[in-house]
């Protein structure tokens, strides 16, 4: 009966929904804030991190919320969604409450400026006021659904998870690694016994060699990091002073996140420093941090997916054609094809035209064409290159006797 009542316009109250609207916003507020404490104050952190990878391209705050209203989720989207992925949300299933952006357009009146952006002044040295139309950023709250709570047609299945227990697979990782990071990255013999570094002055990414491919990986992308957030570039760019501790929980927690999306072993990691690292910050605070994270995180798991699949598409191709090349038509145009194939010629190349060589100019006469009575095919061929060589004939003659134009001239290299 209350679904009925959600679509009987008679039955709606603006006021009560509004107030409705506020209460559940003031909720999710308030929630998210204890949420965002109790990450960084228990060991939660590494929970919240595993669910960074699973759901990267959600904000912070919707991270969080789906967290706590559904731990186990792994692939969230909303009714219709789901819909056009061809699956449908199973009845009775409880939608996961999160924020989505609700901006509108309000009027608001404001000093009028000049060109130079100073205020304009009025006869009485009073500031002129015009209203000018803003955009407000606003969010309200709305259902999501995770795979579990759906139905209907398959996922398909992205990244390279499946290639990992096996070399190639890695191989495979590694050079989309290689591809994505904008710095060098060498392998070396360290002999501080350190597994990698960022050289901040040379903006280069060192690895110990003849370390296993699982710490290599690791590595790679811990540096990967400190590169993206922690160069002269980065830093400038976000006026931050951050401590050495702060430096490297960032890295580690990126390199996990990675990790973790791609199903490489994370066992290893450990993050008891957090607490103490975060004791003491403001909420706001310790959310941009969690957001720094996930947006370097996200932003490298994105291209180096794409770069996956590119590397798998041409690795398919290979593949196909070593089984299959010498059935393709295009193998061998010089062998005799089985029945049903096409021969293909080559297409002229026109690259090595010269206009300096001298072309014979070989034309008929009216009388000769009466007397044979038509063409003959040589006579027909040499006719059409007839037509070419008068017009250049022709410009080389009006060139010649710097006479009027009477007749279009054409660079026959141009009409080719």
């Amino acid at each position: 009966m209350e679904s009925n009542m959600a679509y009987d316009k008679s039955n709606f109250d603006p006021k009560a929904a509004a107030e409705a609207r506020k209460k559940e916003m003031d909720e999710i507020t308030g929630k998210l804030e204890k949420g965002v404490k109790d990450i960084f104050s228990s060991d939660k952190y590494k929970d919240y991190l595993d669910f960074c990878a699973k759901l990267p391209r959600y904000s912070v705050n919707n991270q969080i919320l789906i967290m706590m209203q559904k731990p186990d989720a792994t692939m969230c989207q909303s009714f219709t969604g789901w819909k056009d992925m061809n699956r449908h949300v199973i009845k009775g299933e409880k939608g996961i409450r999160i924020l989505a952006p609700a901006p509108y357009k309000m009027e608001r009146e404001q000093d009028k400026l000049d060109a130079n952006g100073k205020t304009i002044l009025d006869k009485d040295g009073e500031p002129v006021k015009e209203k000018v139309e803003v955009t407000v950023n606003a969010f309200k709250p709305v259902s999501t659904f995770d795979v579990s709570q759906t139905d209907g047609d398959p996922i398909p299945s992205y990244g390279v998870s499946e290639l990992l227990g096996s070399v190639e697979g890695f191989k495979e990782l590694l050079e989309a690694i290689k591809e994505v990071v904008p710095v060098p990255i060498t392998f070396e013999n360290i002999e501080s016994g350190a597994k990698g570094y960022y050289d901040l002055e040379d903006d280069r990414i060192a690895v110990q060699e003849g370390m296993s491919e699982v710490q290599t990986v690791k590595t790679i992308l811990h540096e990967a990091a400190h590169q993206a957030l922690h160069s002269k570039e980065a830093m400038d760019a976000s006026s931050e002073k951050k401590t050495r501790n702060q430096k490297e929980t960032e890295a580690e927690s990126v390199a996990y996140v990675i990790c973790q999306h791609f199903g490489i072993d994370t066992s290893d990691y450990s993050f008891s420093y957090v607490a103490s690292w975060s004791e003491g910050k403001e909420v706001p605070e310790l959310k941009a941090s969690l957001n720094t994270i996930r947006q370097t995180a996200s932003d490298l798991i994105t291209k180096i997916d794409d770069k996956v699949r590119g590397l798998q598409s041409v690795k398919e191709i290979d593949e196909f054609m070593a089984v299959h090349g010498d059935e393709l038509p295009f193998a061998d145009p010089e062998v005799d094809l089985p029945s049903g194939y096409i021969k293909i010629t080559p297409p002229v190349d026109f690259s090595d035209f010269r206009n300096d060589r001298k072309i014979t100019l070989t034309a008929e006469t009216k009388a000769e064409f009466k007397e044979t009575g038509g063409e003959s095919k040589d006579k027909k061929a040499m006719k059409k290159i007839s037509v070419k060589d008068k017009l250049f004939a022709g410009k080389e003659k009006a060139e010649k006797t710097k006479k009027a134009k009477t007749e279009s001239k054409k660079d026959l290299q141009a009409t080719m």
